[in-house]
């Protein structure tokens, strides 16, 4: 029988690796026993391996209830997590983006690599166009995302970027913040769109 599934999700983005600093992992599993402690249910990408599959047993041993959903190509690349609540198996890339956001309240980043990367920027874009009005924490552990962040308020400062489009991303470097930040958001009201900015 399939767990009951909690009225707030939080999908997390982060590394099929372990990373070079034993604080990644530590992070990934502190965001898991949080995540289950506090009610929340996690979406992430469905594998057991690196700080995905610490993320997810970290949660599930505490009693919370963890979707995964990863494509059919990755299903044995990525060694599909044998024992979520609830798995989905897609047919692409974009299904799997897709359905992570549909299904999710808020997004955070943990460190992590390419794939991250371009999660974290996908849905930074989608709140850009107005896809949606939802919450993006990056948790920054050990200064990980600080070369990341440089590049954004670059593109900021030459006019790439506008300046109120770089709030849409909240960035912590403590699981407090992350949190806090995930349970207090207040959605813009008055965001121009990237349409009347001559942007992107």
């Amino acid at each position: 029988m399939t767990p009951k599934r909690p009225g707030f999700s939080v999908c997390v983005f982060c590394g099929s690796r372990n990373g070079a600093q034993p604080d990644y992992s530590n992070a990934a599993r502190e965001l898991g026993i949080a995540t289950a402690h506090r009610g929340f249910g996690l979406v992430y990408g469905g594998s057991s391996n690196g700080l995905m599959g610490i993320l997810a047993n970290s949660a599930l041993e505490a009693g919370g209830y963890v979707e995964g959903i990863i494509p059919d190509g990755l299903f044995l690349k990525e060694v599909a997590h044998p024992r979520l609540s609830q798995r989905f198996v897609v047919r692409s890339m974009h299904e799997r983006k897709a359905m992570m956001a549909e299904r999710s309240n808020a997004f955070i980043a943990l460190p992590g690599g390419l794939g991250t990367f371009e999660e974290l920027f996908e849905i930074l874009t989608w709140a850009q166009l107005g896809i949606h009005a939802k919450p993006i924490v990056v948790w920054n552990v050990n200064g990980y995302y600080d070369p990341l962040l440089t590049f954004i308020e670059a593109a900021v400062s030459q006019g790439f970027v506008a300046p109120e489009h770089r709030r849409f991303i909240s960035i912590r470097t403590t699981l407090d913040e992350v949190l806090h930040d995930v349970t207090n958001f207040k959605a813009p009201t008055s965001i121009a769109k990237w349409l009347e900015r001559d942007e992107l």
